[in-house]
């Protein structure tokens, strides 16, 4: 007999016996998330920490991953029922049949940045790191995807720099110090600790609406919460739930200044530097999506992106209603 076979056996039995049922427990969901710490995706920490989930009747852990495209697989084998992760594996994976779909859009810019090491004063465009080492958080990462459409737009051909799996945070920092990586593309906080300290300088800036559409031809929908077609046609009361949670705390980022939401985070996210962290989301939390709806373009852009470089996605034909939906973020009151 299963957790709810026997949630129900009980349910009939006190009333049976006349007895008050007990409080309903909290339903548990697992959702894995592309890194935690990074501002671009705070709203899962800020829903938490907001008790927005508690609220709703969920009982939800966030596993922490690196790597989104670690994060997908974990989802793909079943380990857990969603990713906080970008919505353009929504559109890689059905390429390679695999039906995923963005249930609440979280950004509509990346909110990533391309940095590159100080001690290469020369290089003043993507071109001028042609046969670099450039790092990523992972191999098949979004990160991954938008250094090889940036290359490629450039016109340096894949095959003639390198893309590094040197992940986030500390292990980026280190990789971009010690010379192993000579650009990268990362997120916040990593990206304000390593300009401070004069290490590294923007090349290529994503954060921003504005510079998004400049670098990559439109609108980016990016951090999203995602989830297997197949398991919200089956859920949809829970995906519903976790929607409203997750819309909430997007208005709420969007009402209250960088100062409060910091104070509802973990205060090790800060990595002894709260007013670093502050700024650094001060000057990204505009990136954030205010309703979770797709951003009208986004997912055209992102196909066009894709294309540009894989081979994955070039000649493939791709659905991209069945990318996204925006059934359960209508439904938040």
């Amino acid at each position: 007999m299963n957790i709810r076979d026997k949630l129900l056996l009980a349910a009939a039995v006190t009333a049976t016996l006349g007895v008050a049922p007990a409080a309903k427990a909290a339903e548990k969901i697992q959702l894995i998330v592309g890194g935690y710490e990074k501002i671009i995706y705070l709203p899962a920490k800020l829903a938490e920490g907001l008790g927005y989930f508690k609220a709703e009747g969920l009982d939800v852990e966030l596993l922490n991953e690196g790597a989104g495209v670690d994060a997908e697989n974990e989802m793909l084998a079943g380990a857990v029922q969603g990713v906080v992760g970008f919505y353009d594996h929504c559109v890689d994976l059905q390429t390679k049949g695999k039906y995923i779909e963005s249930v609440v859009q979280f950004s509509h810019a990346p909110g990533e940045v391309e940095l590159v090491s100080t001690k290469y004063p020369n290089v003043k465009g993507m071109v001028d790191l042609k046969g670099k080492n450039l790092g990523v958080t992972g191999l098949g990462s979004s990160t991954n995807f938008l250094t090889q459409f940036l290359m490629v737009k450039a016109g340096v051909p894949l095959g003639q720099f390198t893309s590094l799996p040197v992940g986030a945070g500390t292990t980026f920092i280190a990789a971009m110090t010690q010379d192993k990586i000579q650009a990268g593309m990362t997120t916040e906080p990593t990206i304000s600790r390593l300009i401070k300290t004069g290490q590294a300088r923007v090349l290529v800036d994503l954060r921003t609406r504005e510079t998004t559409q400049a670098a990559l031809g439109g609108t980016y929908p990016a951090a999203a919460l995602y989830m297997p077609n197949d398991w919200i046609a089956k859920n949809k009361p829970t995906v519903q739930k976790l929607a409203n949670a997750f819309v909430k705390t997007l208005r709420y980022i969007n009402t209250h200044s960088a100062a409060e939401i910091a104070d509802k985070m973990p205060k090790d996210f800060y990595v002894g530097d709260k007013e670093g962290y502050v700024k650094a989301l001060a000057d990204g939390k505009g990136m954030f999506t205010a309703d979770g709806v797709m951003p009208q373009g986004g997912p055209e852009t992102v196909l066009s992106v894709l294309a540009a470089f894989s081979k994955n996605v070039q000649g493939k034909k791709v659905d991209l209603y069945k990318t996204y939906t925006t059934e359960f973020v209508k439904q938040v009151k």
